[in-house]
């Protein structure tokens, strides 16, 4: 159980993609550092996979779609129940060819903030050290 308040987000896929990117971003600036191509190269078809991985785990369930997920999937080894389905707002579950909203559907519109109006965040200050 998280110890936090909201849904970080944090996820097997996410988690595998960046470490898969934080090798590619080393073997890329590796090869900034010694001139070469092939290791510059190399470093950004490292990135191409970690977000071919990461796109595959989402799919799969191990990822999250964007808002806040059920409390109970909070957990970052629990799958995702709506993947199946494809998430409506999602990119990459668009871009699968799942979660299409139906014709003449409207996105939903977040509210503007008027000014000298307070901030309305659930949780605002849990996280942070003011």
């Amino acid at each position: 159980m998280s110890a936090h308040q909201y849904d970080h987000g944090h996820t097997l896929a996410g988690w595998v993609g960046c470490g898969i990117g934080t090798v590619g971003a080393g073997v890329a600036g590796l090869g900034v550092c010694t001139v070469s191509g092939v290791l510059i190269a190399g470093g950004l078809a490292i990135g191409v996979v970690a977000l071919l991985v990461t796109w595959a785990l989402h799919l799969a369930g191990w990822g999250k779609g964007p808002g806040v997920r059920p409390r109970a999937e909070w957990g970052w080894r629990v799958r995702d129940s709506a993947a199946p389905g494809g998430h409506e707002e999602c990119l990459g579950c668009r871009l699968a060819g799942r979660g299409r909203r139906a014709a003449g559907a409207v996105p939903p519109v977040m509210p503007v903030q008027r000014a000298g109006e307070q901030e309305t965040v659930a949780a605002v200050g849990a996280d942070s050290v003011r």
